[in-house]
């Protein structure tokens, strides 16, 4: 369920349609023409709803990069160990010839 939840929210269309959800009360806010009420609304509303699924998404494409990192450097060590292991041969072969 979380899982599920995450994936959810965790996009940039979650993000517009909270975007979308916080801008309704947007005109209250400002039809107050009371400052703390702006900065309530910027702070308790806006913020937290969108900010919410930006991080997720950030952190879903940082996640993403770092498992094509971790891939590439899997290859890489696997090359660098049959290369080793090539190396390896080719020396003992040489030692047997001496």
């Amino acid at each position: 369920m979380a899982l599920f939840v995450t994936e959810k929210v965790g996009t940039m269309s979650c993000a517009y349609l909270f975007a979308l959800i916080a801008l309704v009360s947007l005109p209250e806010a400002l039809l107050s023409e009371d400052p703390l009420e702006i900065v309530s609304w910027i702070a308790e509303t806006f913020l937290q709803l969108v900010l919410l699924s930006i991080i997720i998404v950030g952190q879903n494409i940082q996640s993403e990069i770092a498992e094509e990192q971790a891939q590439t450097d899997r290859e890489t060590l696997v090359a660098i160990r049959k290369l080793a292991e090539e190396i390896n041969v080719v020396v003992a072969a040489q030692q047997n010839t001496v």
